[in-house]
């Protein structure tokens, strides 16, 4: 495995925070002034290079790859046009504990699911699902997390009341999650015979 190889796979796995050369030569074990080498190496060659879509560039001390700027346009299209269909099962879990739960706590959602929910908790915050909804009182005061208007428009609801009621007694996350993948997928099809 080359440096070049491995300096790629880090700035691609920092993402928007970036790494020093500093770090990246303490994980290569060389020299700083390797890793800058190396690192300007691969910025020019990436910056003419008119087959690649992204770049490395250089923010203070730190080395980030980024998208190139002549791809803005279709970067901004994608973006206007969220997949909520690509949604994880362990994102649509934490969406349904979210909806059901609100406004609710990191923490709490990690109680009912069982694991660490962070990235879900990311993913649908980026999608729009889930926003910020204050903070809880008491040590800490963790953030509280609700659904938005635009997950009622993903689902196709009025309001939280529309929401498909759940059985009496204990309700698995399964079941939840079962619940609004249904309404979810419904939704989606509707949507794409518009």
């Amino acid at each position: 495995m080359t440096n070049e190889s491995i300096i790629e796979s880090l700035l691609f796995a920092a993402g928007d925070e970036g790494l020093s050369a500093e770090q990246m030569a303490s994980v290569l074990d060389v020299d700083v002034q390797t890793v800058r080498n190396v690192v300007e190496q691969m910025a020019e060659t990436l910056l003419h290079d008119e087959t690649r879509g992204v770049t490395i560039t250089k923010y203070g001390t730190e080395y980030r790859m980024m998208t190139k700027k002549e791809n803005a346009s279709f970067i901004q299209a994608l973006a206007d046009k969220p997949s909520p269909k690509t949604l994880s099962q362990a994102a649509l879990e934490t969406l349904a504990i979210i909806a059901y739960n609100q406004p609710v706590t990191r923490m709490e959602v990690e109680d009912i699911r069982g694991v660490k929910t962070e990235r879900p908790i990311a993913t649908l915050a980026a999608r729009g699902l889930i926003e910020e909804a204050g903070r809880a009182e008491g040590a800490g005061r963790p953030i509280l997390y609700a659904t938005t208007n635009e997950f009622l428009d993903a689902f196709q609801l009025n309001s939280l009341d529309d929401l498909p009621p759940l059985s009496e007694g204990e309700v698995s996350i399964q079941q939840e999650a079962d619940l609004f993948f249904g309404r979810f997928e419904e939704a989606m099809d509707e949507m794409a015979e518009e």
